[in-house]
């Protein structure tokens, strides 16, 4: 069993859901998250990323630059079984790839046990 960790922009989560539907994989978590990549962020870029075409403040009241802002992305986490995952990360890549800086990062790691809290039983992905 593994866990399939997704960062990508939320401009394509309805891609993504629809490729992972495609691939015979229903059944995931999708939340918002904050994150940014190892490169500073050209903050003409950033402006054209944020829908109020304006850099938030901090907490000063200060814009903030490119070396603090975080980027909005949205957070996948799929548990799927191991011959699952290529598939998964194929389905998610499609969609996702522009080639430009800030389509993403996917994670995969081992899951070792899965419980059901409904039944409280030990489950098999």
């Amino acid at each position: 069993m593994k866990e399939l960790m997704a960062v990508v922009r939320p401009a394509r989560v309805g891609q993504t859901r629809d490729a992972l539907a495609a691939a015979g994989i229903p059944g995931f978590t999708c939340l918002p998250c904050l994150g940014r990549g190892k490169r500073l962020i050209d903050p003409g870029v950033l402006r054209l990323i944020m829908e109020s075409g304006e850099l938030p403040l901090t907490a000063a009241g200060e814009s903030m630059t490119e070396a603090t802002r975080l980027i909005p992305k949205r957070l996948f986490s799929i548990v799927l079984g191991d011959a699952g995952v290529r598939g998964a990360v194929d389905a998610i890549l499609a969609v996702n790839s522009t080639g430009r800086a800030g389509d993403g990062r996917i994670f995969v790691l081992p899951v070792r046990e899965s419980y059901s809290v409904r039944l409280g039983s030990l489950d098999e992905v």
